[in-house]
């Protein structure tokens, strides 16, 4: 049985013997007329012997090889016998007629080889001078790479035998290079320079070879040169090329300084509570003390090893998510993928510390990554929030600990994510009732400040020291309990700024109904035309279903059941619909403590107000309201 080397071996004799021209010219015939002329120089060879037993030997050995070359050759007929194929051989052995054929034929000239160069490749390291003249004035591109990485791994890629890929690479590229380097990102110009073609060279630069694109390994061709006229003449383009690139990272540098000072300066005009305080109602002291710790970040003033960590405490709906959502919103400039939101409370288990950061090899999900390792790769400037971070487990909070400290992250795949300018934040209702029942001094204390900026017309960040939490009740009150929870003191001691989200006032709460009275305002003009409209009283009536322990949601919920109910069971009703002007007003029934909410109804046309009873939408009051 013969093997691989063997054909290796007969070909490599036949191809390299003096009338290796004969061979190239009976690939493109049958397998049978190839065999018949091995046999013949078989004989011709061993003519002399007269030995008969030797020469019936050599007529065994020249069956043999008839049966060998007739499948060897009938592979390699199959194999050329496309254009393309015929195009990337005449480049190789420099066959100017053919090629000339080809090139008439409307043959793509780019085309490629299986294991991955072009023929403007292989006629340059061949050093077929006319080959490559030819191919470049056909359109060639001289700045195509190479695929072509190793034998072994092109076999790999592309399902071949190694011996095979090597085979093709000797006989069908070039025999003189390498076996074991690697010419992934070769160009034809990196080809002419590792044979020395000075010829070659300044032709691929003079029809626009780029001798400055580098191959895998990072390499220009310069740095395959050796001492003597081409590598002066490969200096002297390279730094022409490399000129406009050195000016645009100059321009590039200077644009990437404007946008900076651009910035700057928006900041000025524009500063970041005002644009915080634009979405968020209240919570002056938290707003200013996230300003002033971002301003520190983003003017050079911060630490550059460790990112930035909140903790944010205080009830549920008084704004800590919202505030982290606003400050990615202003850090990224509305980028989706910027503001990373994880629940904590899915991480409860021992076991689910995989899903942050990914399962690692043998374990199901290995693959996919964790939910917070693959986000912070593809932004690890992000703002992160990591939502009621209480609920965690404490495993969990050692992954954290490590992120805070180290500022970088080790995924299931070994890989490290290096986060040093992201935003951590983190939020827990902790100490909440605590901080409730303290809010109505805070309260009073913040009162006092915002009179006396109005009265001395002072900015926020003038007064921004004396809006803050005593010290006494943070060290007292709140601390015992985050120390009690957490048990390690190195993961509290890593976080920047504890913020405190206080209890709303009263002229806050105000703010708040009149905001969600605007959003169903809004809604009621786009979805059914019509207007809503209601008095100050209205909102102060509403005020008054606040929740310490819900935040706003008390208010969205107070507003939903007492003016939106109303509005929904008048419009099934009919007593309103579109052309309508609604207007929401207060009554104060005998013998009650709080005023109820009523709907006055002016239908499309009239210049009158109906009031609408509710509970009572009779037949009767539908016909007068329309006038029938």
């Amino acid at each position: 049985m013969f093997k691989v080397r063997n054909i290796h071996t007969v070909l490599r004799t036949i191809t390299s013997h003096r009338n290796k021209n004969n061979f190239r010219n009976f690939v493109t015939h049958s397998p049978r007329q190839a065999c018949n002329f091995i046999i013949n120089y078989k004989f011709h060879q061993n003519g002399r012997e007269s030995d008969t037993k030797n020469r019936r030997t050599h007529k065994i050995q020249s069956f043999a090889l008839m049966g060998l070359l007739g499948v060897t050759l009938a592979y390699c007929d199959n194999r050329l016998a496309s254009k393309e194929k015929k195009l990337l051989r005449a480049a190789q052995f420099g066959v100017v007629d053919e090629l000339n054929f080809l090139i008439k034929d409307n043959v793509n000239v780019n085309i490629r080889h299986q294991l991955g160069w072009t023929p403007l490749m292989v006629a340059a390291v061949n050093n077929q001078y006319e080959a490559v003249r030819l191919l470049l004035e056909a359109g060639a591109d001289p700045n195509l790479g190479e695929e072509f990485v190793s034998a072994k791994r092109t076999a790999r890629d592309k399902g071949l035998h190694p011996i095979e890929a090597l085979m093709m690479r000797e006989e069908e590229f070039s025999g003189s290079l390498s076996n074991k380097a690697s010419f992934r990102g070769f160009t034809a110009l990196h080809y002419a320079v590792l044979i020395n073609s000075f010829k070659i060279v300044k032709l691929l630069v003079e029809k626009g070879a780029n001798p400055v694109i580098e191959n895998e390994a990072g390499h220009i061709p310069l740095m395959y040169a050796k001492e003597g006229d081409l590598k002066t003449y490969l200096q002297e383009e390279t730094t022409k090329h490399t000129a406009p690139l050195i000016y645009r990272e100059k321009l590039t540098q200077r644009l990437h300084q404007l946008k900076k000072i651009k910035e700057v300066e928006e900041r000025r005009r524009f500063p970041l509570e005002e644009r915080l305080k634009k979405h968020i109602v209240g919570q002056e002291g938290a707003i200013t003390i996230v300003a002033a710790t971002i301003r520190r970040k983003e003017n050079g003033w911060g630490d550059d090893d460790h990112p930035l960590v909140f903790l944010f405490l205080g009830s549920s709906g008084i704004g800590k998510t919202e505030l982290a959502k606003q400050l990615a919103s202003y850090m990224h400039k509305d980028k989706a993928q910027a503001f990373i939101r994880l629940d904590m409370s899915e991480y409860q288990e021992k076991h689910e510390v995989a899903k942050l950061i990914g399962a690692p090899p043998g374990y199901i999900g290995h693959d996919e990554g964790g939910q917070l390792t693959s986000r912070l790769r593809q932004c690890p400037n992000a703002v992160v929030l990591f939502d009621e971070v209480d609920k965690a487990h404490p495993d969990v909070l050692t992954v954290l600990l490590q992120l805070f400290d180290e500022g970088r992250l080790t995924d299931g795949h070994g890989k490290t994510i290096e986060c040093k300018d992201a935003i951590f934040v983190m939020t827990s209702n902790l100490a909440s009732d605590e901080i409730a029942q303290h809010g109505l001094n805070l309260r009073q204390e913040i009162e006092i400040l915002r009179a006396k900026r109005l009265k001395t017309k002072q900015k926020d960040e003038d007064i921004s020291d004396n809006i803050t939490v005593s010290r006494k009740f943070k060290d007292e009150v709140v601390k015992p309990i985050l120390k009690r929870h957490f048990k390690r003191d190195e993961f509290l001691g890593r976080i920047n700024e504890i913020v405190y989200f206080l209890p709303f006032s009263r002229n806050e709460l105000l703010q708040l109904v009149g905001k969600e009275m605007a959003i169903w305002a809004q809604r009621a003009k786009e979805k059914h035309k019509i207007d809503l409209n209601w008095d100050r009283s209205v909102e102060s009536a509403l005020a008054d279903g606040y929740d310490v322990h819900y935040g706003a949601r008390s208010i969205k919920y107070e507003v939903e059941r007492r003016v939106v109910n109303q509005l929904a069971a008048a419009h099934e009703s009919g007593f309103i619909g579109k052309g309508s002007t609604v207007m929401i007003t207060t009554v104060w029934p005998e013998n009650t403590a709080s005023p109820e909410i009523k709907l006055r109804v002016r239908s499309s046309g009239s210049n009158n107000f109906v009031d609408v009873e509710q509970n009572k939408f009779s037949i009767k009051n539908l016909s007068s309201l329309f006038g029938y």
